[in-house]
């Protein structure tokens, strides 16, 4: 881990450098270009200027007066900014500061720029020089190109400096980055150490900055969570299991050691055996929800969705019920808004619903009252809701009665296993809902939401 992070460090880094240095190259090449080109215009400029003041006083005064005013100009300067050269016809030099005609350069008007020997005023690397002939004489005016050189120096040092300091600031880019990466991943090591070794209350640190790394913790945080809740889960589930499988084995056993041992007539004993098919019956039916709430939560019984009429659907439910209602007196109610079309499974919802009213049926009184309306809601989703009048669930225990094997104080004496919400809360789950306990003053309002 430790080799990986100062990978990623040292290629940050240097990313940061090749990047910043190329922006300045990018930002360097058409400055130095521009430069260059003004510097030749601007000094093509100057020596047009020049080449035309000779000139008129060449017009104006005559070659001698030219000649004492390049001889002063000259007597001025320093030697090599400027140079200045006035020639016979062939070529003679009458006055400036060149010993003779450079060789390289014809007496054709026009721009040259070539090697030039001042001789004894000094030595020039190169020079831009611009030919006029004035006819019985030629005027020759140049101008230093290295009157520029320690400007362009500068540039070049300025580049290699800047280049020299995004090379410093990546490495210690590079070298933060690296101890700021190790000790987030020491802190996430450590944890995911206690968490292997079986601490699951252990979470991953985090800031109150948004970066990324914080952003992958709460992620990974909500995923232990998660598989805290699951954990603890496949633990109570086990715990409930032994226990609700403990009493139905029990008596299993019990009935056949005691046809074993007592060897009663042929009636009693087939009553026995009836008792230990019941008692296998309830085991088989135990597992059969526990497979059935495995299936949903894997989401494979999303591929039996179709189209339905949660109105039919409901209304089949309702005169199912309706004879185990009637020998209870209770008035078992159904209110529709008409056709109410879904996508869902149709076995799974048939199911959830005929839990939701076997268990109204279990705790409503005699001569209660239960409904089962199905409306359209303003917003689109349908509303399969089941209200009865009976006990109703106290508030601390709405959470806990849809947890799987959990049963309230007030279903201690009724049968079954505690599975039964559970099952209508995965079904609304799978349909992309949850299920909703409200109080009736008395009783209990149960929405099984689909949208």
């Amino acid at each position: 881990m430790t080799s990986v992070i100062r990978s990623t460090a040292v290629s940050l880094g240097l990313g940061y450098f090749i990047l910043g240095s190329a922006a300045l190259v990018l930002f360097a090449a058409p400055l130095w270009y521009a430069w260059q080109g003004t510097i030749r215009e601007g000094r093509a400029e100057i020596l047009l200027a020049d080449a035309q003041r000779l000139t008129d006083i060449y017009r104006r005064d005559g070659p001698e007066a030219l000649k004492t005013f390049i001889d002063t100009r000259v007597s001025m300067q320093i030697a090599g900014e400027r140079i200045l050269l006035l020639t016979d016809a062939n070529l003679r030099p009458v006055a400036g500061n060149l010993p003779a005609w450079p060789r390289n350069v014809p007496a054709a008007p026009g721009d040259y720029v070539i090697q030039v020997d001042l001789g004894e005023r000094g030595g020039i690397q190169a020079a831009h020089l611009h030919v006029v002939p004035l006819g019985q004489y030629n005027l020759l005016v140049g101008r230093d190109n290295r009157l520029f050189a320690p400007l362009e120096k500068r540039f070049w040092y300025g580049l290699a400096g800047a280049v020299a300091v995004l090379l410093i600031a990546g490495l210690l880019i590079g070298l933060i980055t690296r101890r700021t990466l190790m000790s987030r991943v020491e802190s996430i090591r450590q944890t995911v150490s206690a968490i292997i070794h079986g601490d699951l209350k252990h979470r991953l640190p985090t800031h109150l900055s948004d970066d990324e790394l914080n952003t992958l913790s709460r992620t990974i945080n909500g995923m232990l969570e998660q598989i805290e809740v699951l954990v603890h889960g496949v633990r109570n589930v086990s715990n409930c299991i032994a226990h609700d499988l403990r009493t139905p084995l029990a008596e299993l056993r019990s009935r056949l050691e005691e046809l074993a041992l007592i060897r009663p007539p042929p009636a009693e004993t087939f009553a026995e055996i009836d008792g230990a098919v019941a008692d296998v019956d309830r085991v088989i039916r135990i597992f059969d929800a526990l497979l059935r709430l495995a299936e949903i939560d894997a989401g494979v019984r999303r591929s039996g969705f179709v189209p339905i009429d949660v109105s039919d659907l409901a209304a089949t439910a309702v005169e199912f019920y309706a004879p185990a209602a009637e020998l209870k007196n209770i008035a078992l109610n159904f209110h529709s808004d008409g056709a109410l079309p879904v996508s869902g499974d149709p076995v799974l919802l048939a199911q959830a619903l005929s839990n939701l009213i076997d268990n109204a049926l279990k705790f409503a009184p005699d001569d209660g009252i239960i409904d089962v309306a199905v409306r359209r809601r303003e917003d689109g989703v349908v509303e399969i809701a089941v209200t009865d009048n009976g006990p109703g669930i106290h508030d601390a225990e709405k959470a806990k009665v849809v947890e799987r094997f959990y049963r309230g104080d007030a279903s201690r004496g009724t049968p079954g296993v505690g599975l039964g919400l559970s099952l209508v809360q995965a079904v609304a789950k799978l349909h992309g809902s949850a299920l909703e306990l409200s109080d009736q003053n008395p009783g209990l309002r149960v929405v099984l939401a689909l949208s």
